[in-house]
């Protein structure tokens, strides 16, 4: 089982759904970069469930300790291990699930592929796996701010309700200024309507969280099979729940021209820019220095209240209803996973294009 994202700035998460905690080891992390325990409460806050109406009512209050790599709020350059105790686990809401296949959901795979599982609450395929991601994307997040590259991911689309959003003026403030993480106020509540409606007819919906970094220099990314949008895919495909990516145009360029699609160059102050940014920041693998702008497509929460048709293990047909605590739609907390994997793939790749240029030096 792959564990580990990154070359040089490695992040290895441990820990299951329901077991004692979860967590993270950072390894690469350069020296002297302040890190305190508000830097990772302030982005796990943001993750943890219990924090809405619309979100899953477990209760965690996720408060990270530090064990290693830290003194005096600095880090030292050696491993960095992070870890938060689960709290209100419930084992016995998937009692049911032991020897039965929850549709969608990786229960069938992982016994099919281990011959064992943790079947309460999905143990290492649940989202709370994430916690350790978005601890380790703080702390990335610190290394991208000393570069001025800042990231901010946002809830697109919930259902068919789409937001219209300014890539070049969203800020946090926007983003956080209601529960459903949308900031488009003339459809944010629609869209938190629509997920309530959901939990109360005990289903689930799917959505689209668009992010956008900036500040990213030209020349960030390893072609040939190390391209930044392939990172970035793989990056984001990894989160639980994800099954779509598109990068700059994505799709919708498959309906354009050539001539409709290029990004032409122009200078600006002495730098050189593109008049329209469909490559989503990224030619050939490698920033442009535009804005990279990204898009995660989320499918619906496959744990809902409805019965459906399934098999237990001796592969006798029988059916299943959801119990435990689940998001009726996972796109507000998808938010900041989604930040932290592309702070994490950014400042990986940012730390190998300094390498380089110290061996080419």
């Amino acid at each position: 089982m792959s564990n580990t994202l990154g070359k040089i700035f490695r992040t290895t998460t441990w820990g299951e759904s329901h077991g004692e905690g979860v967590g993270v080891v950072i390894d690469g992390c350069p020296a002297g970069i302040p890190l305190s325990i508000l830097d990772l409460t302030t982005e796990l806050d943001r993750r943890r469930p219990g924090q809405s109406q619309i979100t899953t009512q477990r209760r965690e209050s996720d408060k990270p300790l530090i064990f290693s790599g830290v003194f005096e709020g600095v880090t030292l350059g050696t491993p960095i291990m992070i870890m938060v105790k689960n709290q209100d686990g419930r084992g016995k809401d998937y009692q049911d699930t032991e020897n039965t296949f929850r549709p969608s959901h990786a229960d069938y795979t992982y016994e099919a592929k281990y011959g064992i599982r943790d079947w309460k609450g999905g143990g290492r395929a649940s989202a709370r796996e994430t916690v350790g991601r978005v601890a380790a994307g703080a702390v990335a997040q610190k290394i991208l701010s000393a570069h001025n590259i800042e990231i901010v991911a946002y809830v697109k689309k919930v259902w068919n309700i789409n937001a219209e959003v300014d890539t070049d003026l969203i800020t946090r403030e926007d983003v956080e200024s209601n529960e459903v993480r949308c900031p488009d106020a003339s459809v944010a509540n629609t869209m938190i309507d629509r997920i309530k409606k959901a939990r109360k007819d005990g289903d689930s919906l799917g959505g689209v969280v668009e992010v956008v970094a900036r500040g990213v220099p030209a020349g960030i990314g390893e072609p040939v099979f190390d391209k930044l949008d392939a990172e970035l895919a793989s990056a984001l495909l990894s989160l639980p729940a994800c099954k779509g990516f598109e990068i700059g145009s994505g799709f919708s360029g498959t309906s354009m021209t050539g001539s409709e699609h290029n990004d032409p160059f122009y200078m600006d102050s002495g730098r050189i820019r593109t008049r329209t940014n469909h490559s989503g920041g990224v030619q050939g693998g490698i920033s442009n220095g535009e804005n990279i702008v990204i898009r995660a497509a989320f499918k619906p929460t496959a744990t809902i209240a409805k019965e459906q048709d399934t098999v237990d293990k001796f592969g006798k047909e029988t059916t299943i209803k959801g119990r435990g605590r689940h998001d009726p739609c996972v796109l507000p907390r998808a938010v900041p996973m989604v930040e932290s994997m592309v702070a994490l793939v950014l400042c990986d790749l940012l730390l190998r294009q300094s390498v380089n240029h110290t061996a080419n030096s």
